[in-house]
């Protein structure tokens, strides 16, 4: 099996302020292309294009192809159920809408430490389980979005997930909330394979500042920062599948330029995109070191550096085309223990302490205005 997946859930539309009016026409040429130069893997959810990409599945895959065809991953989120019976009812639906018996791949949805909780009270692993042991699930895994630590003891506790979905790109790779190298390591400790979500970061790396679009035209013209991306996450030994969501045939046909047969990274080439990270990484909003310093004596006890963590990778992305991103996830995740960044009362003592003699009242109202909407 090739190591290239479509990500179902970008999917192009015929209007752009309605994520489900998708373009099914379009949709078709793409799953055609996908097929025809051999690739197989579909990523969709329940909730993905507005609650519209599984039907879609049905449109433009499965009742156009045999089952040999293709294989197909969906996912249970923890925001569709709320009984033991209500898990059942997701998943039969979604294999009515796919129009498919059962799935290749399913997954957990989303797991991070606020969504545990409600995954074990309604023993959604072991019901996982039981859906491979009845050939409904074909192999079972679990979509992350958490820290290193906490896949750890996950894999540790339920030894029968075979894979894990982790966000993974060169951006992201040292990151301190995504953790990507960090939570691959674990993954290959307990010897599972990795499928990659947003190599791409979104469309944060197929639209880089000029700078690093330069360093890699130099090395080859013919290559979009894109594929350096996904060449990236694709060249990671134990990652089997690296899937992207592509909007359009001509995302389609540059990612299959050099995913059709795809080469690894040089050793060269591996530093060179490191490179890049740094480039892009040193535009950042806030340059908080992280020292903490300036947490001690907060009456507020509000989390200053991780808030400037979250906040600087978000001002990195397309925030006018996303809307969203899962720091807002980690934010609110944060409050339930820390002050938030709009209760400061500006009594300065985390100024006084800084290192960096950073604005750093001014810069949390700029957080506040981000994260406390």
């Amino acid at each position: 099996m090739k190591n290239f997946g479509f990500g179902l859930m970008r999917l192009p539309t015929t209007d752009p302020s309605n994520a489900g009016a998708i373009d099914v026409e379009q949709v078709k040429k793409m799953v055609d292309l996908f097929i025809e130069k051999g690739f197989t893997y579909f990523d969709t959810a329940w909730m993905y294009c507005g609650f519209q990409s599984e039907p879609t599945v049905k449109e433009v895959l499965t009742s156009r192809y045999s089952r040999d065809k293709f294989t197909l991953a969906s996912k249970l989120h923890n925001g569709f159920f709320n009984s033991l019976e209500d898990r059942d009812t997701v998943f039969n639906q979604q294999l009515r809408k796919t129009g498919v018996e059962y799935f290749d791949y399913y997954m957990l949805h989303g797991i991070e430490s606020g969504s545990l909780p409600k995954y074990e009270q309604f023993d959604c692993f072991s019901w996982l389980k039981d859906k491979k042991e009845k050939g409904l699930v074909k192999t079972a895994g679990i979509s992350f979005h958490a820290t290193a630590e906490l896949l750890d003891e996950i894999l540790t506790k339920y030894p029968f997930l075979e894979f894990v979905q982790l966000q993974i790109n060169y951006l992201d790779w040292d990151s301190q909330w995504i953790q990507s190298k960090a939570c691959y390591d674990v993954a290959v400790k307990h010897g599972k394979w990795v499928t990659v979500m947003e190599p791409v970061k979104g469309g944060t790396l197929a639209k880089v500042p000029a700078e690093v679009e330069e360093l890699f035209k130099a090395h080859d013209p013919s290559l979009s920062p894109a594929s350096w991306a996904i060449r990236f996450a694709a060249s990671l030994p134990e990652v089997k599948m690296v899937l992207s969501g592509m909007s359009s045939l001509a995302q389609m046909e540059d990612n299959l330029s050099f995913m059709e047969n795809f080469k690894p990274l040089t050793e060269e080439e591996k530093a060179m995109v490191m490179k890049a990270g740094e480039i892009i990484n040193s535009r950042i909003a806030v340059p908080c070191t992280g020292c903490s310093y300036c947490t001690e004596g907060c009456p507020q006890k509000i989390a200053i550096p991780q808030y400037f963590s979250l906040y600087n990778e978000d001002m990195r992305e397309h925030l006018e085309e996303k809307g969203w991103t899962v720091n807002f996830s980690n934010y609110a995740n944060l409050t339930k223990n820390f002050g938030k960044a709009k209760d400061c009362i500006e009594c300065g003592q985390c100024e006084e302490m800084c290192p960096q003699h950073l604005p750093i009242i001014e810069k949390l109202k700029e957080v506040s205005a981000h994260f406390d909407r």
